[in-house]
């Protein structure tokens, strides 16, 4: 955002929490399936969001457009094949908001043409605002950078060679913060994943029978 604008950032807003929530949400219930019952115990196999919103990254979100939620810890020696369900713990985040993402996006056409709202409603907006930012979170977070979703699924090739796997995930995460903080200071987007989240979003769209 150019500057902050209240009532776009209020149509956002649903969209971002919901996105989140089912985010870490699915983190943890793959990580609890998977036999550590750590996320259990730590109350964040809820789709509440006050579990999973981390005050700072969620404030950093509305303002400057990067921000997190508070990431779902696990232990690995629970699980009962630690290197296949670690990934399967990865992957579940991304693919909760794709599949989200969907079916808001059928949501969408049944509100749009059934009952006959008009396009620029306040509820087809949030809906429109809320499609397009789950199919963000998805691409956005299998992007192969510590400490998103889709570094494990590089770095699961490096995990025979623990010092090396450690430091390529501890200075990874550096480089991915140093990547952020160059792309908010310079203004240049270092992350121009919006093609990709335009043609996921009204190509699903355009399936379910709306065309944008």
């Amino acid at each position: 955002m150019d500057k902050f604008d209240i009532f776009r950032t209020l149509k956002f807003l649903p969209g971002i929490i919901l996105g989140l929530t089912v985010h870490e949400f699915s983190h943890a219930f793959v990580a609890h399936s998977c036999g550590d019952p750590t996320s259990r115990d730590q109350g964040r196999v809820s789709l509440n969001p006050l579990k999973h919103i981390d005050p700072l990254g969620f404030v950093m979100l509305l303002l400057v457009g990067f921000g997190w939620a508070k990431p779902v810890e696990f232990n690995e020696q629970n699980l009962r094949n630690p290197r296949i369900d670690t990934l399967k713990i990865a992957v579940a985040g991304p693919l909760s908001n794709a599949l989200f993402a969907m079916l808001l996006s059928v949501l969408f056409v049944i509100v749009f043409r059934h009952f006959n709202i008009a396009y620029y409603s306040i509820t087809t907006e949030v809906l429109i605002y809320a499609i397009y930012i789950n199919w963000g979170l998805f691409i956005f977070n299998l992007l192969p950078v510590p400490p998103l979703d889709g570094s494990h699924l590089l770095l699961s090739f490096f995990r025979k060679y623990p010092v090396f796997y450690n430091g390529l995930y501890k200075y990874g995460s550096y480089f991915f913060l140093g990547l952020i903080a160059l792309s908010l200071i310079s203004g240049f987007n270092l992350f121009p994943i919006w093609s990709l989240v335009q043609f996921l979003g009204n190509g699903f769209l355009s399936l379910v029978g709306f065309n944008i």
